[in-house]
């Protein structure tokens, strides 16, 4: 239950820690989430970084589709609501980033990303070496509602 930023969404196509997170925690019943135009984002900014690393972008959509998998995108009638409330949040600092923010306020979720220019928004957000706090945080809570149930 948490938002990703597009720089996760690279990361884990070009890493293993993101994606060994991702594997991780989603086994476990926690939910990813990502703007579509994350996904978008993505896919413009990974093959220049695979170049630049001299690796193969014959692989790429079966990455993103993987990725997809794993994390569900929200659709812009979910986050364009919000649009004005996170654009006037990020004035001045990375207000190309308002559907990730509005993803976030729309769903009541923290963002996961290394961008800090999601600090002081009012949302709470968290980057890949802290994540873990978080996820473990929500996996107890998924634990303790399931145990509640019974």
């Amino acid at each position: 239950m948490i938002v990703l930023d597009a720089n996760i969404l690279i990361r884990a196509a070009l890493g293993r820690q993101a994606l060994w997170l991702l594997e991780t925690y989603g086994g476990h019943g926690i939910r990813f989430f990502a703007p579509d135009v994350a996904f978008t984002d993505a896919q413009k900014y990974l093959p220049p970084l695979l170049i630049k690393r001299g690796k193969p972008l014959a692989g790429l959509p079966a990455t993103i589709e993987s990725l997809r998998k794993m994390i569900e995108s929200i659709g812009r009638d979910l986050y364009l609501p919000f649009e004005a409330e996170a654009r006037q949040c990020l004035t001045g600092r990375g207000e190309d980033d308002w559907p990730v923010l509005a993803s976030a306020l729309g769903l009541a979720f923290a963002i996961w990303t290394e961008d800090s220019d999601f600090l002081g928004t009012g949302v709470a957000v968290w980057t890949t070496s802290r994540i873990e706090i978080f996820l473990e945080a929500r996996i107890r809570e998924l634990e303790s509602s399931t145990i509640d149930e019974f």
